[in-house]
């Protein structure tokens, strides 16, 4: 229902909607758990608190996509559907499929309570699947020589320790896809068991993931670089660290804004519509992302630029080279247990909110929708 006796669907404060919905120390503009579709679609136009939720996730997209592209044309890169783009494909498929379901959640959680769990938990499991995704470039980019071999000298190509090529080669992508999918057990749960201290377990959780998938950079910034000192990928490698440690900085900030709720911690009710903790929080998350995007793509251009190097699978590697099995077989495997987890937490969250619905709806009419 768009409209009731001619005029928008009215906007609610705190003691007006179920507490399934509430928010701490937000105190107004909420939506009832009954929009239709069209309703919600429209209310990413009207003050809302989640207006500012849903674009500060939205139109990032479009911001990531002009960064992204721009390493297609580049001199020396191969097509962009060649083997050798295909981690960073999938980086951008975990990044894009993120920041959708999180705007969407935003946008959509008030059709109903199921629904609003529902929407939360895929925003759940995309922020899992966006880890893999993190993990695969770093694998076949950041992983020391990275799947490249020294035309010069192959049998001295690969500079890192047996035992720790020994890890990434058999454990590294495994620990990323089971670490990503406890959280997205863990942070599922939160919205049904935990309740009290869900911000900190779900900005903790993923922490887990976050230190798992960072293992090449770490040992990178402990090492020596695999290139050559005065080679141009020697140049282009040097400006990783930097955007590794934005990239942490960010993602700290982002993880104080969610577990403080500051700013409406010390005003509730002044930053109910706009400049609450959530909005920061995905505002410093997306800048995250943003620099760990220019992070891969200066080891990609590293790669591309250096003329002592072969991509895979030209000849024999330390890695072998990325393969349609290897990242996107990788990532639909993990997206389907995601999507299992998603569907009986669904059904929980259902057997719980199910039955709520009409009774939600006389309460509600019943107070705060009379025709005058």
């Amino acid at each position: 229902m768009l409209l009731n006796c001619g005029q928008p669907l009215p906007l609610l404060r705190h003691t007006d909607v179920p507490p399934r919905v509430i928010e701490n120390f937000i105190l107004t503009g909420y939506r009832f758990p009954n929009y239709s579709l069209r309703d919600c679609l429209l209310s990413a136009f009207r003050p809302t608190n989640e207006t500012g939720n849903f674009w500060t996730h939205f139109l990032p997209v479009f911001v990531f996509l002009y960064y992204f592209v721009e390493v297609f044309g580049w001199e020396g890169a191969p097509p962009c559907d060649a083997p050798f783009f295909y981690p960073l494909w999938n980086y951008f498929i975990g990044v894009f499929c993120l920041l959708m379901a999180s705007s969407m959640a935003h946008l959509l959680n008030s059709m109903s309570l199921v629904v609003r769990e529902v929407c939360f938990f895929v925003d759940y499991g995309t922020i899992s699947a966006y880890t893999v995704g993190s993990s695969l470039a770093y694998y076949y980019y950041i992983h020391p020589r990275a799947g490249i071999v020294d035309k010069e000298d192959s049998s001295t190509s690969c500079y890192a320790s047996p035992d720790f090529s020994t890890f990434f080669d058999t454990f590294y992508i495994p620990c990323a896809c089971v670490v990503a999918i406890i959280c997205v057990l863990s942070c599922c749960n939160t919205r049904q068991q935990w309740r009290k201290h869900r911000y900190i377990i779900r900005t903790l959780v993923f922490l887990l993931p976050f230190l798992v998938s960072s293992t090449p950079v770490f040992y990178r910034l402990l090492t020596r670089s695999p290139y050559s000192a005065p080679s141009s990928s020697f140049t282009a490698s040097t400006s990783m660290p930097s955007f590794f440690y934005r990239h942490c900085l960010w993602l700290l900030v982002s993880a104080i804004f969610n577990i403080s709720k500051f700013p409406e911690r010390l005003a509730p009710g002044r930053f109910d519509i706009w400049g609450h903790s959530h909005q920061w929080f995905h505002c410093c998350t997306f800048l995250s992302i943003l620099d760990e995007l220019h992070m891969i793509k200066a080891e990609v251009r590293a790669i591309l630029l250096s003329p002592a190097l072969l991509l895979p699978p030209t000849a024999p590697s330390c890695l072998s080279g990325p393969t349609v099995a290897s990242t996107y077989g990788v990532m639909l495997l993990l997206q389907t247990t995601i999507v299992s987890v998603i569907v009986l937490f669904s059904w929980r969250a259902n057997c719980i909110y199910g039955g709520q619905r009409e009774q939600l709806e006389k309460d509600h009419h019943r107070k705060h929708l009379k025709c005058h």
